[in-house]
């Protein structure tokens, strides 16, 4: 009987071979729990045998001390039953073979069950084979091949395995389990399946009582809405929380967060990130870069902080912004009327190749498309400068369509060193066609210097006017004419009568030292000179007539 189950089962042992090395790893992971002054020497004690309805001797088998036992055989060595149909006893080495309905009991915890058991007394290691199965309270491993050390209290497979708990089932090529630890290792297509996600791993150690799952090696954790890749960390699966590791990812629904280190709550449905984050959003093609970022699944809420950036990259050139602290809001979730808001506050500095701005605080809505920019804010587009107590900036596919400046509006337009075009007003609107400003409309109490150009663009002289409403209409960032509403000639000094004092209005204000040169130079906040700040006006001007007809955008 015994030799045709070891025929049946010999390209099994062939995969025991190739896998006996890694079991040596089980014996130096226990090495902590070893005895500090050297290895453990088992005490030598009998296997006794207890009961067998059959005892003889067997002519064929090779040793001849070999006691054939055959029907309820049951031993015991110190604490430990054994139970079987059948059993070649080796009364002088202590050893014994066990065939059939084998059953091993230590205490009233740890029951192990096969089809074939080779136990030797002197080492204490039980070798159990084909349908195995090790109960340990609410755990359960399963496998066809599993080594059980008595005096490390340590079961160990290498030939697949599964493991089941009351949480999650685990399964690899190779494993361990400690019964008195409740600790395991898993190697090699190890899976860990639970009711509400599923890791995959080639490496990890599971704790059977905590339930939390230690990840030292690449692993994915697939849920169904969300992705976590990591390659250090722990995840605890009963209450849903991961702390995370060497710039692990989580991925929800087409926005994906990475840091030096990640905290992730399942139930709560969101995740933080530490150092060197990135936030991106591969749908809406923009990201958030900072040492610090929270996003709620749920809500859609994300903060960024710690030299906080947003980048839109939606175009060719990115659009990146810095802030003391970023936020995104998503409204209307799961509607036609869902929309997303990203304010930004306090020092905001913006860059991109077409356009430049400051502002102490904004905000972006998606509604409207509009980005309004508070506190003194400043908008630069080449040689044009635009700012005002607030700039309300309109986009189209990412791109500037209009502007609306709102009080003590001020456009000026550099045309060398010396020399500037200056127009200011109540209110102001810009219009851009392919990232260049080509229109201006400036209301009320309007008051401008302007130097009229000849067709080779030397300066003709200087044009000083005042009226209530202005059209002025730009080709290649050049003036290319202008109307003024009621006419108003004002009036035109030659270049070389200029007289100093007209030649700036007197609210005249060139920032191009606060002006960001760069992606990098955003983290650079660098203040208005004293002095040169707005004073918030506190009087309207009167309206103009037809006024309503300036309220909408015009083309």
């Amino acid at each position: 009987m015994l030799e045709k189950r070891k025929n049946k089962k010999s390209s099994s042992r062939h995969r025991i071979l190739l896998f006996s090395v890694l079991c040596l790893f089980g014996f130096c992971l226990l090495a902590q729990v070893r005895p500090q002054n050297g290895e453990p020497k088992p005490t030598k004690s009998k296997v006794y045998l207890l009961h067998s309805d059959v005892l003889k001797k067997s002519p064929l088998n090779p040793d001849p001390d070999a006691q054939i036992l055959i029907g309820d055989v049951v031993f015991r060595h110190d604490s430990v039953y054994m139970y079987c149909d059948s059993a070649c006893f080796y009364e002088k080495t202590n050893s014994l073979e066990a065939f059939d309905n084998v059953k091993m009991v230590q205490g009233d915890t740890l029951f192990l069950y096969g089809d074939y058991l080779f136990y030797d007394g002197n080492t204490q290691i039980a070798q159990v084979r084909y349908n195995v199965r090790m109960e340990n309270k609410n755990t359960t491993l399963l496998t066809d091949s599993l080594n059980y050390d008595r005096i490390y209290n340590l079961g160990y497979y290498f030939d697949g395995g599964t493991l089941m708990d009351e949480e999650n089932v685990l399964t690899s090529e190779w494993g361990e389990y400690s019964p008195a630890t409740k600790q395991s290792v898993f190697n090699y297509d190890v899976k860990l399946v639970n009711p509400k996600f599923t890791l995959t791993s080639d490496t990890l150690r599971y704790n059977t009582a905590t339930k939390i799952a230690n990840i030292v090696g690449p692993s994915d954790i697939v849920s169904d809405n969300n992705h976590i890749y990591s390659e250090l960390g722990f995840y605890n699966t009963q209450i849903g929380q991961a702390e995370l590791l060497n710039r692990s990812i989580l991925t929800n629904e087409g926005k994906r967060m990475t840091g030096d280190s990640l905290f992730y709550d399942r139930v709560g449905s969101y995740g933080e990130a530490f150092d060197n984050v990135v936030f991106t959003d591969t749908i809406d093609k923009d990201m958030l870069t900072g040492d610090y970022c929270f996003y709620n699944e749920l809500t859609k809420y994300a903060i960024a902080t710690k030299k906080a950036v947003a980048i839109d990259y939606s175009q060719g050139d990115s659009l990146f912004m810095h802030a003391d602290t970023l936020q995104m809001f998503t409204f209307f979730l799961e509607t036609d009327s869902m929309y997303r808001e990203t304010r930004a506050y306090h020092k905001v500095r913006m860059y991109r190749a077409d356009v430049q701005g400051v502002c102490d605080s904004l905000v972006f809505s998606s509604k409207d498309s509009c980005l309004t920019m508070y506190y003194d804010p400043v908008l630069w587009n080449g040689n044009q400068q635009l700012l005002g107590e607030e700039i309300m900036v309109y986009m189209n596919d990412s791109t500037i369509d209009w502007a609306h400046i709102h009080n003590q509006a001020l456009s000026v337009e550099k045309l060398d060193t010396v020399n500037y075009n200056q127009v200011t007003g109540k209110d102001m609107k810009a219009y851009f066609e392919n990232g260049e400003m080509h229109r201006v409309d400036v209301i009320g109490s309007v008051r401008l210097v302007y130097y009229p150009m000849e067709r080779d663009s030397s300066l003709i002289g200087m044009n000083v006017s005042e009226t209530s409403l202005l059209n002025m209409y730009l080709e290649n960032r050049k003036m290319k004419k202008m109307m003024m509403s009621p006419k108003s000639n004002g009036t035109l000094y030659p270049m070389n009568q200029l007289p100093p004092e007209k030649m700036k209005l007197e609210n005249f204000a060139w920032f191009d030292y606060i002006r960001p040169l760069n992606k990098e130079d955003i983290f650079n906040w660098r203040g208005k000179k004293a002095g040169e700040g707005l004073k918030k006006s506190t009087r309207g001007t009167a309206p103009l007539p037809n006024q309503n007809l300036f309220n909408q955008k015009k083309k």
